[in-house]
Order: structure tokens, then sequence, then C-alpha cells
């Protein structure tokens, strides 16, 4: 990535269930290069379901990435986003999805990342279909329904 690109980054953080608590961290942005390697750095927490990236980018779009063993699970909110950003082209190449300048703005990959949790792929199709939303609004929406609302917003400095 470029150093413009991961000065747009605007949040990005991990979580995941450790002895049935959430724990929440800040991820590195040496970790944030691109899908493989968010996946490598995810496998290093104890998660019991995984561990779960949230990232914000440019207050434009939003990626999930979640690790399970070997497992590497990606939600992009905007496909189209790869056409300019080299984070959700690594996302959509891990995807296999092609994309070009036409489409039209719409998720890529898993939407069902976090269906165990509670959290459909009905439901979260929905709310990234908001555009009203801002990406921290859109995270902190998934994080409160998942059951870590409140440590995201303060990681995440969001104020009520």
């Amino acid at each position: 990535m470029t150093d413009a690109e991961v000065e747009a980054i605007d949040l990005a953080v991990v979580a995941y269930r450790d002895e049935g608590d959430w724990n929440l961290a800040e991820l590195p942005g040496r970790a944030l290069d691109d899908i493989e390697t968010i996946g490598k750095e995810l496998r290093r927490y104890p998660g019991e379901t995984g561990a779960l990236a949230l990232i914000s980018i440019d207050e434009d779009f939003v990626l999930l990435v979640r690790a399970q063993g070997s497992l590497v699970r990606v939600l992009l909110s905007d496909a189209t986003a790869a056409t300019d950003w080299t984070l959700a082209r690594s996302a959509v190449d891990h995807l296999g999805v092609h994309i070009d300048d036409e489409d039209d703005q719409a998720p890529a990959g898993d939407l069902g990342i976090v269906a165990d949790m509670g959290f459909t792929a009905a439901e979260m199709g929905a709310l990234l279909d908001d555009l009203d939303l801002y990406p921290d609004e859109v995270l902190s929406e998934i994080a409160g329904r998942l059951g870590f609302g409140s440590k995201f917003d303060e990681l995440a400095d969001i104020g009520d």
C-alpha cells in the first residue's frame, strides 16, 4: 500500500472472544498490506470462534476479515473500491471477483461472515445497503449486534 492509503485507514480493530469475553485491540499498520497479511495477523489471537478484523477506509467503505484456523473469510462493503484501493483490490482478488469501472456499488464476499454469532447474511446485506451510514457507524452496528459495541465504540472513539 502507498503511504496515502495507509493514512486513509480510519480504523482497524481486531475482535476475538477468549473465555467468553470479547477482547479488542487495534491492528498494527504492518498487518494491513493485504488480505493474506491480515489473515496471518488474525491467527495470532486466541479467539474461540476465530478473530475478526473490522476496518474502515477513507470514510468510504468497510472491510471485514475473519480468520478461523486456516480459513480466511472476507466481506468488502463496496467492491468497486477495488478500482482505487490496494487493500480492496486484495479483497476482490482473494474472493476471485472481477471488478471494472462500470460496475455499480455492491458488497463482495461472505455476507454470512458472522452469521454463526447471530448477525445473519440478510441483516448484513440490509446494513450494507444503507448508504446513509458512515463506515464507522456500520462497524459500530456490527459490533453492537455481536456483543462488543461499547468496547468497540470506546476504542474507535465514537461518541454518543
